[in-house]
């Protein structure tokens, strides 16, 4: 059985609360990162996704044990049981790769297939490969493993990074960590993910400087003890609900997130036309959306410029903004895929290398859509906010990798969503 997300649209504004759930993607890093420690850890705020149970199944398999529930995971690797990573269970999420780092720094050897996930472009690992490199490790190829083994162990290094990657910054970091010594590393990424993996490093008895700046700073520690960390709230999941109040002209309240780590994200939906209220503590963002929203431009960078996981959905809203919108894709070379689906609905949108222009229209047309990645599914799920009659997507399992309940939190802010089961791929669904 097959499920479809249905929308009837165009959806009423949008009103009332909703909490931000756990970041996924620091999420997954703070999981493998528990690989490190014999000692029990505890994350707290973890969101219930499939690439969550998918890390956990993974972690299993190197002799885990863990609990979840209630968005609580506590995890003990007391003693690795093997320092391959399953093919069958890494095959799918790109972030399995993030392995490598623990496994060397624990056991002094590691073999991790090259990342697979979402189609939207080359994922190379040199970046990664180099700086491992750099701490003494040696790789070779085979099959499409990555071998890795530190022969004469893991020694400190300084580390120049080419670019922020954000994957090779989290590698980097969790090997260090278990380093005697200290390591700098140049040209770091600066996401907030990564602030919230180097203070769950500190917890196990890392020393860290630098973090959330590109030049970072670690002392390692030997004798790695148990871990505690609350996930930072998911900023992608929050632009989302944000662009969702904002195509339907609605008002909401968000929480769970901190408002400062949002900045390039709420300066467009005031270039929108959004008007947005930030409490004192800032972390309740308020917005109130005009009855149509202005066209703008910008361009994709590493943080805190605008993240290439926000285009896709704020291309789906700029697809009924007065005016030409221009973005430009500068993260990943094939991001633009959701574009052949958001065409179905009557977008006026031209793609020409990695920049894409769209032409509001004034009115989109429901349609049978299939999403193709996890920001392409959210965007497909704007389009059918603003879209007249019935929206119908398929491919769900990309939805249920990056967010948690977004059916139900859209509903209880009025949305007309349904989640319901397919009588058969190729036939049209009951319920809607």
């Amino acid at each position: 059985m097959i499920d479809v997300l249905c929308i009837s649209g165009p959806s009423k504004p949008l009103s009332g609360r909703v909490v931000v759930s756990g970041a996924k993607n620091a999420s997954l890093p703070l999981l493998f990162a528990s690989l490190l420690t014999g000692e029990p850890c505890v994350f707290d705020n973890v969101p219930d996704l499939e690439d969550t149970n998918a890390t956990l199944r993974i972690l299993r398999s190197f002799g885990a044990r863990y609990e979840y529930r209630d968005n609580q995971v506590k995890i003990h690797t007391e003693k690795l049981v093997s320092t391959t990573a399953p093919y069958g269970l890494v095959k799918a999420m790109r972030a399995s790769f993030w392995l490598m780092g623990p496994l060397l720094a624990r056991a002094g050897r590691a073999s991790v297939s090259l990342p697979g996930g979402d189609a939207i472009g080359t994922r190379p690992v040199d970046l990664h490969l180099k700086g491992l490199s750099a701490f003494g490790a040696e790789f070779r190829m085979d099959h499409g493993v990555v071998h890795a083994e530190a022969p004469g162990g893991l020694r400190p290094a300084e580390i120049n990074l080419d670019f922020p990657s954000v994957g090779a910054t989290h590698n980097i970091l969790m090997a260090a960590s278990l380093i005697p010594g200290r390591s700098v590393l140049r040209g770091a990424a600066r996401e907030p993910e990564i602030v919230d993996v180097c203070a769950f490093l500190e917890s196990l008895g890392a020393e860290i400087s630098g973090a959330g700046t590109d030049e970072i700073s670690i002392v390692g520690t030997d004798r790695p003890g148990s871990g505690y960390h609350r996930v930072v709230g998911d900023r992608i999941e929050a632009a989302t609900m944000l662009l969702a109040a904002a195509v339907t002209a609605g008002e909401i309240q968000l929480e769970g997130i901190s408002a400062s780590i949002l900045d390039s994200t709420l300066l467009l939906l005031r270039q929108m036309g959004c008007e947005i209220i930030i409490s004192e503590s800032g972390d309740v963002i308020n917005l109130k959306a005009p009855m149509e929203l202005k066209s703008i431009s910008f361009e994709t960078a590493p943080y805190p410029g605008v993240a290439t996981d926000v285009q896709a959905i704020f291309l789906a809203a700029l697809t009924r903004a007065a005016g030409v919108s221009v973005i430009k894709e500068n993260i990943f070379e094939s991001r633009f895929g959701h574009v052949a689906e958001y065409r179905r609905f009557g977008a006026d949108i031209q793609i020409s290398g990695r920049q894409a222009e769209v032409v509001g229209v004034p009115n989109l047309s429901g349609a049978p859509v299939e999403a193709h990645d996890i920001r392409a599914a959210a965007g497909l799920v704007i389009m059918g906010l603003l879209a007249e009659g019935t929206t119908q997507i398929r491919e769900l399992h990309h939805l249920d990798r990056g967010y948690e309940r977004m059916a139900e939190k859209l509903k209880s802010l009025g949305a007309d969503i349904v989640r319901v089961p397919a009588i058969d791929a190729r036939e049209v669904v009951v319920g809607c």
